[in-house]
């Protein structure tokens, strides 16, 4: 691992650079394969499947059939496990529900706030190397507590056109139904624009390697929203001497393994903790049936020692990671002063695949510095906020004249006029009851 010691504020952007393609890289590729979708669509989906993922398709749908079939592949204890997580995972969402915020701004004028679901949303869940059926918990469940009335879901098949049996399972205990064959940027063009299979959606979630991330960014384009330009994974950890190296070089790997443009970072102000976590990673990384893939991601990464935690900590809020490890005897310190981080694990027995699995938080987040802006996704990144207002005569009275006011200000007279025609005919109104009496 590359190790830096005491980098000055000037090369902390040249130090924390992402592995990753910028935008422009690969736009035209995900432009091409979008533009043949829109025209083509199943049959194109079908040839990009073909070549990418090196098996010709029938139907891109999954059926019920193999849905069932599926779940006899899975392991009685998986299938407690995903359970579990399950339930942790509904547990912490359903806690995210707010209610109506209803206020009285003035006399007569009512203002209120409710959200409503999102109607059809699309989540993309990678296969390939890792098939991240663990990603359908944290991406259906809030989709079903929102109340989102049709959810779809692409992941690429296998080259026996089959699709990871746990995926399958997952979906099913989620109530997802509508499971289709297509991986890549094809899936999200087909999300994107609607085929003769795959229906069209507003909002598309779920992470993905660099193509599926600007494809992502593409479909924003027209017209359909994405939770975040979510792409390699990346973890930053800070450890100082109470932290336990073992465990800090498993935390390192543990994102290593996810891809080889993942890219992990550890802080540290002791340079001997630094020497030991960089022997452990060697002597882990052994072990690991995706070693290659890992050792790669390891080449992108850092060892970054820094005189005091002060400074680490403006460092780590300028990198702003998607998983942040905290193992410091000054903890609080460290969880006071963070700005940016999609999400945070605290302490040497809290790895951050608790947070993948089983926790309850939710593992799909914002990486690439976009923790400076982004949230990770949550229960409402399904729904939509809608304000109400409500108001009587006598609040049209209270507030008319400031409208009338701003909008002659502002040049707009039919503006103004839809006030003032109302409060005309209230008047009207109390002149003829006074001229009654």
């Amino acid at each position: 691992m590359n190790k830096i010691y005491n980098p000055s504020r000037e090369s902390w952007s040249t130090i924390l650079k992402r592995p990753t393609q910028t935008v422009s890289d690969i736009e035209d590729i995900v432009d091409t394969v979008f533009t043949e979708v829109k025209k083509g669509g199943d049959s194109i989906l079908k040839t990009y499947t073909e070549k990418f993922d090196g098996v010709s398709l029938d139907a891109l749908r999954v059926t019920k059939e193999e849905v069932n079939q599926a779940s006899l592949y899975v392991l009685e204890e998986l299938k407690k496990a995903i359970q579990l997580a399950k339930r942790n995972i509904e547990e912490f969402h359903k806690a995210q529900k707010t209610e109506r915020v209803f206020v009285t701004t003035a006399p007569g004028v009512d203002c209120w706030q409710e959200k409503r679901p999102i109607q059809k949303v699309g989540l993309y869940i990678p296969g390939g190397t890792a098939p991240l059926f663990s990603t359908i918990l944290m991406l259906a469940i809030p989709a079903k507590l929102a109340g989102c009335k049709e959810i779809v879901l692409c992941t690429p098949p296998n080259k026996e056109g089959k699709v990871n049996p746990a995926i399958l399972y997952t979906a099913a205990l989620c109530g997802v139904t509508k499971i289709f064959k297509v991986g890549g940027i094809q899936a999200i063009a087909g999300m994107t624009f609607g085929t003769e299979s795959v229906p069209q959606v507003y909002k598309i979630f779920g992470p993905g390697n660099q193509y599926v991330t600007v494809a992502k960014q593409i479909a924003t384009k027209y017209g359909v929203a994405i939770d975040m330009p979510a792409g390699p994974s990346e973890l930053l950890v800070f450890a100082d001497d109470s932290a336990n190296p073992v465990f800090v070089a498993s935390d390192l790997l543990s994102q290593a393994e996810h891809g080889v443009d993942s890219q992990v970072i550890l802080v540290s102000t002791s340079k001997e903790l630094l020497d030991k976590v960089e022997v452990e990673v060697e002597i882990q990384l052994e072990d690991l049936p995706r070693k290659e893939i890992a050792k790669k991601a390891i080449e992108n990464s850092k060892l970054i020692y820094v005189n005091d935690k002060k400074y680490a900590v403006d460092l780590i809020n300028e990198y702003g990671p998607e998983h942040y490890i905290i193992c410091a005897e000054d903890e609080d310190f460290f969880i006071e002063n963070v700005e940016n981080a999609g999400s945070v694990f605290i302490g040497n027995y809290t790895p951050e695949s608790a947070g993948d699995y089983a926790s309850g938080t939710n593992h799909t987040l914002p990486t690439n510095g976009y923790a400076k802006q982004y949230s990770g996704v949550n229960l409402d990144s399904f729904m939509k906020s809608m304000t109400f207002q409500k108001i009587t005569p006598d609040g049209i009275q209270n507030i008319g004249k400031a409208i009338e006011l701003m909008a002659e200000a502002e040049g707009l007279q039919a503006h103004k006029n839809a006030v003032t025609l109302r409060l005309n005919e209230i008047t009207k109104a109390i002149s003829s009851e006074v001229g009654k009496s």
